[in-house]
């Protein structure tokens, strides 16, 4: 392949006539709001998660966002976030009126540490909010003892844990409540979309009434409740209900190219996997490395036409939470996690020459250095 004419993304959705097929049935249907194909849609996500109740919304951080006011958390309350995650995971805390406490992360996994979780807790703190990063699963056995122990919810951002499962159990549906996303990048997507997931009928009426203006039903307009519009769209819905179909071969495709890599590069020592639990089932979303080098490769590889990308910012780095935010402990893990954390191209439409290409270009970059 000759450089410079080619960029391989680091990822991007699997979109082709089987979505084209199910927005059609929204075209045909007339109805483009919730409808037929948003019930599918859930239904689909109840069966993959064994979840009693899925409510679709409109995005991943409404999602949250439903889960902590379902949960009556707000203004005087604290809760527990990882360290390592997107923003969106402590931002729906602050929508919510609550405190973010962020905590750092797991050596192996890059999750949410238990012990460190539990130096946090004060006689304020209401809920843990474990993040499964990167189709990685946090330790739900600990974080599960800890929050029976001392009284907390559990809220599972699985915003990147479609399809992954802990001890045989879909990630999510652990705690109190949990959320999945299907934002653009995700395993599957629905372009933007959220689903809440709970096991308790009046957290999942409660959830409802958040994103529907306060009511149990449309079409009414007497608002027991005080509501907000998180509504989903039979558009979002159609492209779910095609990305669904071809879950399982997606993550059969990304199981491959992550096993690739991680056969092909064995010989680099300064260029490690990431760890994998062996309790979990993971789902490569994306599939990732640790190098002293991040920087210097990430270069090489851009000039060569390759994508790669970053770790998420650590939080208690980010600047739009100077001076706002109480940072009590350390964060030594997370913050040398995200100094050598590297993601490499992993969409289902990666090819095997364009892997091999990739493989090559990290060879030829060791080569002067291992």
């Amino acid at each position: 392949m000759a450089t410079g004419t080619k960029t391989i993304r680091q990822i991007q959705p699997w979109i082709d006539e089987e979505e084209l097929i199910q927005l059609k049935r929204v075209v045909a249907s007339t109805f483009v709001v919730e409808a037929e194909l948003t019930r599918e849609f859930e239904e689909r996500t109840r069966q993959l998660t064994g979840a009693r109740y899925a409510i679709a919304v409109t995005n991943g951080t409404m999602a949250l966002y439903c889960c902590l006011k379902a949960l009556e958390i707000g203004p005087g309350d604290e809760v527990i976030v990882p360290d390592l995650t997107f923003i969106a995971t402590a931002n729906a805390v602050i929508m919510a009126g609550a405190t973010p406490v962020f905590c750092d992360v797991s050596e192996d996994t890059f999750c949410l540490d238990p012990q460190k979780a539990e130096l946090l807790i004060s006689n304020r703190t209401k809920a843990i909010m474990p993040v499964h990063l990167y189709g990685q699963a946090a330790d739900m056995d600990a974080l599960g003892k800890l929050a029976a122990q001392r009284g907390l919810r559990i809220i599972e951002d699985a915003a990147q844990g479609v399809g992954v499962r802990f001890n045989g159990r879909h990630v999510g549906t652990f705690g109190d409540m949990g959320i999945l996303s299907y934002y653009g990048n995700k395993t599957i997507t629905c372009g933007e979309g959220g689903v809440i997931l709970t096991d308790d009928q009046r957290l999942s009426q409660l959830s409802y009434r958040l994103k529907n203006h306060g009511r149990d039903g449309k079409g009414v307009f007497i608002h027991e409740h005080i509501g907000f519009n998180f509504s989903f769209t039979e558009m979002q819905a159609a492209i779910g209900v095609a990305q669904m179909g071809k879950l399982s071969r997606i993550i059969e495709k990304k199981a491959g190219i992550r096993d690739r890599y991680v056969q092909e590069l064995a010989g680099l020592k300064r260029f490690r996997p990431a760890f994998i639990d062996p309790r979990c089932a993971p789902v490569y979303w994306f599939t990732s490395f640790l190098t002293d080098d991040r920087d210097a490769l990430r270069k090489y590889l851009g000039e060569h036409g390759i994508e790669t990308r970053l770790f998420f910012y650590p939080l208690h780095l980010q600047p739009c939470y100077r001076s706002k935010v109480d940072l009590r402990g350390s964060f030594d893990v997370a913050g040398r996690i995200y100094d050598q954390g590297l993601s490499l191209p992993s969409s289902y439409n990666l090819t095997d020459e364009d892997q091999a290409f990739v493989i090559s270009r990290i060879r030829d970059f060791y080569a002067d250095r291992n």
